[in-house]
């Protein structure tokens, strides 16, 4: 349904990503973060959905080309460790949201354990954008205090988590609180990544139905 594009980052450097279009022309945008495993199908099909619920989704290719295969985790956490996250955020994942607001639209962030940490990341840094779903992820607080965090945010979290904790996930929901951020905190009875379809270890269809509807109507509240 949509197709790799090429677009400018704000240091005049390309990146590449995968583009998916609503059927109207001037829908709001969504910029979609991969989890640690790269731009995979399961990234692309997320952003065809979006597609399809009246969005512009763009994922940029944090990893310029590599994917790893499911069962690979020392490889995707060396690719994840690897990952410069400032430049990623505040130029990659920044020249995406502008790619997506050059016709005016309004713009979210959303991504996926890896993702989900860039998405607070982006939500201190990005003046672009208007909303924020983070799904899995929390950054440490040097990389972003919820303090600085400018967008409302929408946060799923899963309680079988042994990388985003629960209690990261509550110390990071007291911060917000406490700083007086706008937060919509979700908490499923299942386990990390549970959104991907990909991984039937973990793939929890209620949770996930649950959090793209919860996800896609806080966008369509924020960005129209």
């Amino acid at each position: 349904m949509g197709t790799a594009i090429t677009f400018k980052r704000p240091d005049g450097k390309d990146a590449s990503g995968y583009l998916a279009n609503a059927a109207r022309g001037n829908a709001p945008g969504v910029v979609v973060i991969q989890e640690w495993w790269g731009l995979s199908d399961q990234i692309k099909g997320l952003c065809d959905r979006f597609a399809l619920a009246g969005f512009d989704a763009l994922a940029p290719d944090l990893y310029k080309g590599k994917v790893v295969p499911y069962h690979d985790t020392d490889s995707a956490n060396k690719e994840m460790n690897s990952l410069d996250f400032m430049d990623a955020t505040t130029q990659t994942v920044r020249g995406a949201s502008q790619y997506l607001a050059r016709n005016g639209a309004k713009v979210g962030l959303t991504g996926f354990c890896l993702g989900g940490a860039v998405t607070v990341i982006g939500a201190t840094r990005i003046p672009e954008l208007a909303a924020g779903v983070v799904f899995y992820g929390i950054p440490p607080e040097q990389a972003a205090k919820p303090a600085d965090v400018k967008i409302p945010l929408q946060a799923h979290f899963a309680n079988k988590d042994d990388w985003c904790t629960p209690e990261l996930v509550n110390g990071f929901e007291k911060a917000m609180k406490a700083a007086g951020k706008s937060l919509e905190l979700f908490r499923y009875d299942a386990e990390h990544a549970f959104v991907n379809e990909q991984r039937q270890a973990v793939h929890d269809r209620e949770a996930a139905e649950l959090a793209w509807g919860r996800a896609t109507e806080f966008f369509r509240k924020h960005l129209g």
